[in-house]
């Protein structure tokens, strides 16, 4: 699969400032939290450095962001909303996509 240049841009951002520092927003760590789905910190740091960006943000409030998924060491597909800065890369959220909302693949909203 082709990533549009746009999408290829952001997931070197994001690479890059992960390799700096995660910062977890509130919100992230209390869905990372919930009983059933548990994501751990070093799920979501594997995601950010291997993942694929699927959807793209360039106006969301918190500034530019995207929708990563990707897959674990232990076949659990994450996606995470993130949004790269010069410092660090600030976690937004982290969820398992629920199948009533994506596709098989988990990279195309229903």
């Amino acid at each position: 699969m082709t990533l549009p240049d746009e999408f290829q841009i952001m997931q070197s951002r994001v690479r890059e400032a992960a390799a700096k520092k995660l910062l977890f927003l509130s919100h992230a760590i209390r869905q990372m939290n919930k009983p059933e789905r548990m994501i751990t910190a070093a799920e979501v740091h594997e995601i950010v450095l291997q993942a694929t960006v699927i959807e793209d943000y360039p106006e969301d409030v918190r500034g530019h962001s995207c929708l990563l998924s990707g897959a674990t060491s232990l076949e659990r597909i994450i996606h995470v909303v993130c949004s790269p800065k010069v410092d660090y890369l600030a976690i937004v959220t982290a969820y398992i996509p629920d199948l009533a909302e994506w596709d098989e693949t988990k990279r195309q909203r229903r």
